[in-house]
């Protein structure tokens, strides 16, 4: 077996006394594809700084070949001592390098090589520091969240430039199937500890899941143990001196021990605030069109999502996905074609670029609006305090402004935020940005529970998996395609994944989708099919139940009926908004409240009603 490129053993840190990393241990050999994997906090990053030699170590040894050749590439990188992106990424390759790799990376990852790094967004930024490190192929590659801000094809076009490296790898990733794509080996670090297991991530899970079951059954043997001796202590046969000494001695290292054993990592709890129950209908679109600066970014794209649904929005980053989520919830005005919300909607949301968090104001006021100590989650009060501690911040937080936590503790309060807000329609731009591996789980699990509906943007591909009933995809110029499933089904349906133009793909339907790419025997089947006789389709076609007269009565009146609802609707609230209007005439108040209320029922009768008789005559018309 040939000896470690790089060996880390027995690494301490700490940090204003608290010690972060204890024996933490690191063996990299050639050709390793290693994940470090971890809590957000728990020190990945400070030792993988460590492994690279920029952050001094308190304890514990550092060995690395002497010939060998390590790059780095940070989570924030700094191009700011550079004149354009070439020159940041042609410092990088040393004297062995190859200015045309570099050339060939920069032009692969969409960049130039002229752009100043001061207009460069964290997109591009992390374009360029991969290209500067990839460049040189170097004996180890120590890659901190190499995926963040990167849109779905630029993940996997580093997929596939890391498989065909020889260089040995060490990965920090949230991307679950970026690390199960990639690792052969994981190396877990848990409170300041690592471990490690010989094979992919695939296989991480299961494993620690076990080790903290067998660490919980001895935790719970050794308080068993400590509450056996105290009790003899109290009890026991005094007369013995020597031997009541020595089992107080024991006793005592008992205690110590427990001290010294710090339990297992903390779990975030999310459970989302439920509003009422929305009509069936939630979210309808037609014909939706939207340009900017003459460049179509939506365009002639129908919909309808429904009480229940889970839709997963996916492209490449400009494709215009966040303006597509803003055309749907009635953010962002169309230029043509309508998004109409349906009844008894309640919306809260997640924006990408946590664009809400204002850097000065205090966690706790963050969540509850300032002014108060307590956030009211499902119409109980719970102290602000409590529910910080649900999503992993210690008491000491609550006082901290914004700006000093970090891009996980963001990502987190984002998350502690939009879920306080009673809703029924979860619409999450993002969401898995910064969240450790455990946290995402457990949004999953959330999401999975959730009884409304949600719109989510990611290119988190298992994300999506787990979570999707359904993706729409960009197919460029404008035009987006829904599949049903997740996103592998998507792949599969389409024949390529996002980065690949869609094979045999055809022209939009009549509700803005276009019809799945399909392979030779696909087209082989449908070329079978065009040759069934006119006769058969007609006699197929005739076999159909039609719809009786009522009910084309009431799928041509029933628009125009919910429109007269919407507008009595819309005169009730203005009136309903008044402050005073209770003080000033109680009767009116309550004959207002009541025909509100009427009318929102009305409506979400009309909209059901309406939404099933559409559903049919488009299944009665192919």
């Amino acid at each position: 077996m040939a000896p470690p490129l790089l060996l880390l053993q027995d690494v301490s840190l700490s940090f204003g006394g608290r010690p972060l990393l204890e024996s933490a241990e690191l063996s990299v050999s050639p050709g390793d594809r290693l994940c470090l994997v971890g809590r957000n906090g728990s020190g990945k990053s400070t030792l993988l700084k460590i492994a690279a030699g920029l952050v001094e170590r308190d304890g514990g040894t550092r060995f690395l070949q002497p010939d060998a050749d390590v790059r780095y590439l940070p989570q924030e990188p700094d191009l700011s001592a550079f004149a354009t992106v070439g020159a940041y990424v042609e410092a990088g390759l040393g004297p062995l390098g190859d200015p045309h790799r570099a050339r060939r990376l920069l032009e692969d990852l969409g960049l130039t090589g002229g752009e100043p790094p001061a207009q460069l967004s964290g997109g591009e930024a992390r374009r360029a520091a991969l290209a500067r490190a990839l460049a040189p192929e170097p004996d180890i590659l120590l890659l901190d969240e190499p995926t963040n801000h990167l849109d779905l094809p630029a993940i996997e076009w580093l997929e596939s430039e890391l498989k065909s490296l020889r260089s040995a790898l060490v990965l920090i990733s949230h991307d679950r199937r970026f690390l199960q794509n990639l690792s052969r080996g994981v190396v877990w670090l848990d409170r300041g500890r690592t471990r490690a297991l010989g094979q992919g991530f695939g296989a991480f899970e299961a494993w620690r899941d076990q080790l903290l079951e067998e660490e919980e059954t001895q935790r719970h043997k050794a308080d068993r143990k400590i509450v056996a001796e105290e009790h003899w202590l109290r009890y026991g046969v005094t007369a013995r001196r020597k031997r009541n000494q020595k089992r107080l001695a024991d006793l005592e290292g008992l205690r110590l021990e427990k001290r010294r054993r710090q339990g297992g990592p903390g779990a975030v709890r999310l459970m989302a605030s439920e509003g009422k129950v929305s009509g069936k209908l939630v979210v309808e679109a037609e014909a939706l069109t939207k340009s900017y600066d003459g460049r179509p970014i939506v365009a002639n794209f129908s919909t309808r999502v429904l009480r229940g649904d889970r839709l997963g929005v996916v492209g490449p980053n400009g494709a215009g996905k966040s303006t597509l989520i803003g055309l749907l919830t009635g953010s962002v005005e169309p230029d043509s074609g309508y998004a109409r919300i349906g009844a008894n909607v309640d919306m809260a949301t997640l924006d990408q670029g946590r664009a809400s968090l204002q850097p000065d104001t205090l966690l706790k006021d963050a969540l509850t609006g300032g002014g108060s100590d307590f956030v009211e989650i499902n119409g109980e009060r719970k102290h602000v305090v409590g529910y910080m501690k649900d999503f992993l911040f210690g008491p000491e937080q609550a006082r901290t402004p914004i700006g000093r936590l970090s891009g996980g503790e963001r990502g987190r309060l984002m998350l502690a935020r939009a879920l306080a807000r009673p809703s029924n329609l979860l619409v999450l731009d993002e969401p898995t940005n910064d969240l450790d591996l455990e946290t995402l789980d457990l949004l999953q699990e959330m999401l999975a529970d959730y009884p409304g509906t949600l719109i989510v943007v990611s290119h988190d591909r298992d994300f999506l998996d787990r979570v999707a009933t359904s993706v729409v995809m960009s197919e460029g110029r404008g035009r987006w395609q829904e599949y049903a499933g997740g996103y592998g089904d998507m792949v599969a349906q389409r024949g390529a994944g996002v980065g690949a133009p869609v094979l045999g793909a055809q022209g939009m339907g009549a509700h803005g989708m276009g019809a799945p790419g399909t392979g030779a025997a696909e087209k082989a089947a449908a070329g079978e099919k065009a040759e069934k006789p006119a006769a058969a389709r007609n006699e197929k076609t005739q076999a159909k139940v039609r719809l009786s007269f009522k009910e084309k009565h009431a799928l041509e009146t029933l628009p125009t009926r919910m429109e007269a609802l919407r507008a009595d609707l819309s005169k009730l609230k203005a009136l309903l908004d008044d402050p005073e209007l209770y003080a000033k005439n109680p009767e009116r108040f309550a004959r207002a409240s009541q025909a509100f209320a009427k009318a929102e029922a009305e409506l979400a009768d009309a909209e059901d009603k309406w939404l099933e008789l559409e559903i049919r005559r488009e299944a009665l018309e192919g």
